[in-house]
């Protein structure tokens, strides 16, 4: 049994105990084994069980565990640095390490905001974000995320330097008639009015996921709509920052997901698949421009956390990338990625309450509606998401459902986000058991 001690995410949601992985599969205390659909949260990218992972932690825990970046740097996060670095987008060449997502994000937040301190543009305390977007828990990073229920009981600690446009969502949003280029024009061009709004002397950053994750369901961009996006930035000498930390890492199947848009952000948040779950780690990684404006001023950027850099975790992000590249696990990504999707749109894409199919690589995502062809979505209250992640995890299945997909409290999606490993069986497996999960829920919500 759970102990009584720890204080669980839902008090009102006994959860089984995992004791054991094995590839694609969490397996619990049981022995009942549950194929992840969605690497619990975009995380396990390598599945559950990589020795050569293990072993790399293992051999850093023998050598040097932790040490503090106030004193020293390691020679895991010089590598894994100057590893990320030489994949990057050109002139994005520094990266600041930290734990996780939000840490990433709360990061740049600051480091835009001293990177105009050290200009002497002293005015520029805006950041503008989209809704139905999410950059992390924290509270700067909620505040620039646009998940209306994440920030609700919240908004009272989220500062007023955080300001919204509308996401890019052509299958929800667009008008009658408009086309994809049409629509990411208008949708983009939001930016510049809400510039012009502010103030251009006030706005230090755009904040965005290229391919938005968890808040509305792998929903990538309309072509041409981050160039568009760029283009303004420049004109009014805003930083560009993209929130890779759900769809990057090799997720969409290119390491960065924004190489396949074209642009190159001023800063790229990364975590998540980055350890892999066998350690916390993200970063912040910084454009060149950037970076010289601290090293030719002050020198010293204002923030920093324990465990940043810390050695263990580097040490297991570079045996990640190590892994993915050296399997050719992106090859991977992108064939099993479009058989899966293949397979989802043959299942379901002519059912009744499933709206929209989209996404990248091995980043998928089912919008579930009451009407296919008004979109109207499920009354709020019947909570299908829930109903559609209990039946999946009765049938060993873990998915990743969320509602408020539509405007932070009506619509239900389904997220796919499984390891990279996963093979062709596998993805009829997730079909398969998502199927039958869908079933009984819509069944109980009738």
């Amino acid at each position: 049994m759970p102990s009584p001690h720890v204080f669980p995410r839902h008090t009102k949601v006994e959860m089984p105990v995992a004791v054991g992985g094995d590839g694609c599969y969490v397996i619990d205390e049981s022995g009942k084994r549950y194929l992840d659909g969605c690497g619990g949260a975009a995380v396990s990218c390598l599945g559950h069980s990589d020795t050569t992972v293990v072993e790399a932690i293992k051999a850093q825990l023998d050598q040097l565990p932790y040490a503090h970046t106030g004193f020293f740097t390691t020679r895991p996060a010089e590598e894994l640095a100057a590893h990320l670095a030489s994949r990057a987008p050109d002139g994005v060449n520094r990266v600041y390490f930290v734990s996780g997502g939000s840490e990433a994000a709360e990061a740049a937040l600051k480091l835009a905001r001293q990177y105009f301190w050290e200009k002497g543009e002293k005015s520029r305390a805006n950041v503008i974000a989209r809704w139905q977007s999410y950059h992390g828990n924290t509270l700067g990073a909620l505040a620039a995320g646009g998940n209306r229920w994440r920030r609700a009981q919240f908004e009272p600690l989220l500062t007023d330097a955080m300001h919204h446009i509308d996401a890019c969502h052509y299958w929800r949003w667009a008008e009658p008639g408009e086309s994809e280029e049409d629509y990411g024009r208008r949708i983009a061009d939001q930016l510049e009015a809400k510039i012009l709004e502010l103030g251009p002397e006030t706005v230090a950053a755009f904040i965005a996921e290229p391919v938005v994750g968890a808040t509305m369901g792998a929903v990538p961009p309309v072509a041409g709509y981050f160039k568009r996006i760029r283009e303004i930035c420049d004109r009014y000498g805003v930083l560009l920052i993209l929130d890779e930390v759900m769809c990057g890492m090799g997720r969409t199947g290119t390491l960065f997901a924004s190489e396949q848009d074209g642009v190159v952000p001023d800063m790229i948040l990364i975590a998540k698949g980055l350890g892999a779950g066998y350690q916390p780690i993200g970063a912040t990684l910084v454009a060149d421009h950037v970076y010289e404006v601290f090293e030719g001023g002050s020198g010293f950027f204002q923030h920093g956390h324990t465990y940043g850099g810390h050695p263990t975790a580097c040490a297991a992000g570079r045996a990640v990338l190590s892994e993915i590249e050296g399997r050719d696990l992106l090859a991977n990504v992108r064939e099993v990625g479009a058989y899966l999707k293949t397979q989802l749109l043959d299942r379901f894409g002519r059912d009744p309450h499933v709206g929209d199919i989209r996404g990248r690589g091995l980043f998928l995502g089912l919008e579930l509606v009451a009407d296919r062809e008004t979109k109207a979505p499920f009354d709020a209250g019947l909570k299908l998401n829930a109903q559609v992640k209990r039946a999946a995890m009765a049938d060993g299945l873990m998915v990743y459902p969320m509602g408020g997909t539509i405007d932070g409290v009506n619509g239900d999606h389904v997220l796919i986000a499984p390891p990279f490993i996963l093979t062709k069986p596998q993805a009829d497996e997730i079909v398969d058991k998502l199927s039958g999960a869908l079933d009984t829920a819509l069944a109980a919500v009738a």
